[in-house]
């Protein structure tokens, strides 16, 4: 019988001498008796490793706690999501409030331009009259009025208007008449004797005298 007895290697199962405190085949640490151990022993081992186990976590755990910056994150910005506002997995945003636009003033009307001033020229604007005589009847001239600013020359309203003056003439037998034809009219004598014509522009109005020999 042999003094020292055998163990078997809980790892490759060999057989070597007792007074070894590894295997010599497969270099594993003896745990008590070996495999052929008793069931305290193993189980003394096996709480020496979970022991070593838990310090191995908590050493770990401790250093990765110190190791955060707890510090960076400021619960009071982390916003928990309304869990009414949760519907079928969505959650749902307040509205964001778009403010309205203030209201615009709105643009004054602009007033049309307004005629300054108009004036009867002998056309084709060849001088301004306030008094022509026709030589004899059934002569005929043509006038044109002349609006300030030109740019109302041909926007705004011209009228003519005979007008009787002499107290020795009659409305009824005029001494003239007259006729449009572009850019004035044509005036044309009918008797002897004198009158007055008018023409409006705008607000503005301007007179000459025709007189017929």
């Amino acid at each position: 019988m042999a003094i020292v007895n055998e163990i078997k290697c809980a790892r490759c199962d060999r057989k070597y001498s007792g007074v070894r405190s590894r295997c010599p085949y497969c270099g594993a640490r003896r745990i008590g008796r070996g495999k052929y151990s008793e069931d305290s022993e193993n189980a003394k081992g096996k709480m020496l490793i979970s022991v070593i186990i838990m310090a191995v976590f908590t050493v770990a755990a401790g250093v990765l706690l110190f190791t955060t910056d707890v510090d960076a994150v400021d619960p009071a910005t982390i916003e928990s999501p309304d869990l009414d506002s949760i519907e079928d997995g969505i959650i749902s945003l307040p509205p964001v409030e778009v403010p309205s636009p203030s209201p615009q003033p709105e643009p004054s009307p602009v007033a049309p331009p307004a005629v300054l001033s108009v004036e009867i020229w002998v056309a084709p604007r060849s001088h301004r009259t306030e008094d022509f005589t026709l030589d004899r009847v059934g002569q005929s001239i043509d006038l044109t009025a002349i609006v300030d600013p030109v740019s109302l020359q041909e926007s705004v309203d011209i009228d003519w208007l005979y007008v009787a003056v002499r107290e020795d003439e009659d409305e009824n037998d005029p001494v003239f008449e007259f006729a449009p034809v572009p850019g004035g009219i044509k005036v044309l004598a009918l008797r002897s004797g004198g009158a007055k014509l008018r023409v409006t522009a705008g607000d503005k109005t301007a007179e000459t005298w025709v007189r017929v020999k």
